[in-house]
Formats: C-alpha cells, structure tokens, sequence
C-alpha cells in the first residue's frame, strides 16, 4: 500500500474514532452532539455574529437558528446586540454555558492524555506542528 493510502486510511481511521468517543460523551447529556460542538466553538472563539458561527460549524443559518434557539431557552447561550453594528446580533456563552464548556473541554483534554500518553515529547511536538499545518489547510 502506498503512504498516501495508509495516511488517508489512518486519518480516517482516527476521524472516525473520535466521532464515536464524541458521540458516547453526550449520548447521556440532553443537549445533541452538534448543539455541543456549538457551545465548544463558542466557548474557544467567544462571542460572534450567526454567520460566523454557522460558516465555522459548516450548517446553515437556518440550522444554526434551531440550536441557538435550544441554547438559550436552556440558559447556555445569549443573544446580544453588536457594539458597533446595530443590524447584527451576536450569540455568546452565558455562564451556565461557559462551565457546560469547561467540562466538555476537560474530557478532551483527558483524552488527549490518554491517546498521546505513549508517546515522546518530541513526538507530541511534532504532532502539534503537524496538526496546525493541516488544520491552516482547512
């Protein structure tokens, strides 16, 4: 099999072990995987206007709409009026939301020492160099 092949195999590999580790933290939880991923950006990015916030998730405004909606009816997750342009709302984390953040952030912080714990220092600092090159890709 040629690298490439095995590259793209592990990468897909890793993808989809991720999803399913993602999938088993929130199936308990009442909010869905994509309402979490919401909470995630919004928690790593701050406060910013639905387009941005949809562009980021990859859905659609109208989607986006639905789970913000869910978001803030359930106290994680405010509506507020840009500062200096009136037409535009901005969406950001209550504190509610901000801890329902942390704690989420925190399960992967564990994984990533889990799935990283066999590995050297160098290794965990050529992985990162790796990761920021292919994620500017994106």
């Amino acid at each position: 099999m040629k690298h490439i092949e095995q590259l793209n195999h592990s990468i897909i590999e890793f993808y989809d072990k991720l999803a399913s580790w993602e999938q088993s933290v929130v199936k308990d939880q009442e909010f869905s995987l994509a309402q979490t991923h919401t909470i995630e950006v919004l928690g790593n990015h701050g406060a910013m206007r639905m387009k941005e916030l949809a562009n980021r998730l990859a859905i659609t405004t109208g989607t986006l709409t639905v789970q913000v909606d869910k978001l803030v009816n359930a106290g994680l997750i405010e509506r507020r009026p840009h500062d200096s342009d009136r037409r535009s709302i901005l969406v950001q984390l209550t504190a509610s939301g901000q801890a329902f953040y942390r704690h989420h952030n925190d399960l992967h912080l564990h994984l990533t020492q889990d799935i990283t714990a066999k590995l050297s220092k160098d290794e965990r600092e050529t992985l990162l160099k790796c990761l920021l090159k292919i994620n500017v890709e994106f």
